[in-house]
């Protein structure tokens, strides 16, 4: 009876917290798609995964992009908070150092975070045909240029971010994953300096 009690006041926050409900909706949105893909995404599983009337995910997201875009806007939001975490507990690396930590990070979506990755990737093709998420996609991109030219110039930088989601897409969809001797060569190729570069 307790516990009833308790849900019931749990709900009634819920309905006068708009803000917090939105969050609720967008969170359970992740993971319906990480459980069924963007295909078993449906207002109704959203609705049961986040314990709220259907109507308030319909309220709050009209159509399913709307809610593509709220889970797509999380992740890039976590991504980033991540990289500037990652950045400032590692203010200075050398090149071979950066190639190992980079392999490591990459090592781990294929492992343990793998789930979280295909989620996120799934997410971020979502913009192959959905022209409004492409700026909330970009910034992936952004995200990983700007951590990584801490380290680098811009425009290895950005070849490293360009090589590193290779990579990781490769990983995720192929039949194996590249191995740490693989992952490393590509980085070390790519974060060298050229010394016959000024």
């Amino acid at each position: 009876m307790e516990r009833r009690s308790l849900m019931a006041v749990e709900k009634a926050v819920r309905r006068r917290d708009p803000q917090r409900r939105i969050e609720e909706i967008a969170a359970a949105t992740e993971r319906i798609i990480a459980q069924r893909g963007i295909e078993g995404l449906t207002h109704r599983a959203v609705a049961e995964e986040a314990d709220v009337p259907l109507g308030a995910t319909t309220y709050h997201f009209a159509t399913k992009d709307d809610l593509i875009t709220a889970a797509l806007s999380r992740a890039v939001d976590r991504y980033g908070v991540y990289l500037d975490d990652w950045v400032a507990q590692r203010p200075v690396l050398s090149c071979e150092h950066l190639v190992i930590l980079l392999t490591d990070v990459l090592l781990g979506c294929f492992g343990p975070q793998r789930d979280q990755q295909v989620t996120e990737f799934e997410l971020y093709l979502a913009a192959l045909r959905r022209p409004a998420l492409r700026p909330i996609a970009d910034q992936y991109s952004e995200h990983t240029v700007r951590a990584l030219a801490h380290y680098t110039d811009p425009v290895t930088a950005a070849a490293a971010a360009a090589a590193m989601n290779g990579l990781t897409l490769r990983g995720l969809a192929g039949t194996t994953a590249p191995d740490r001797t693989d992952v490393e060569a590509v980085l070390r190729r790519v974060l060298t300096p050229n010394p016959a570069l000024p």
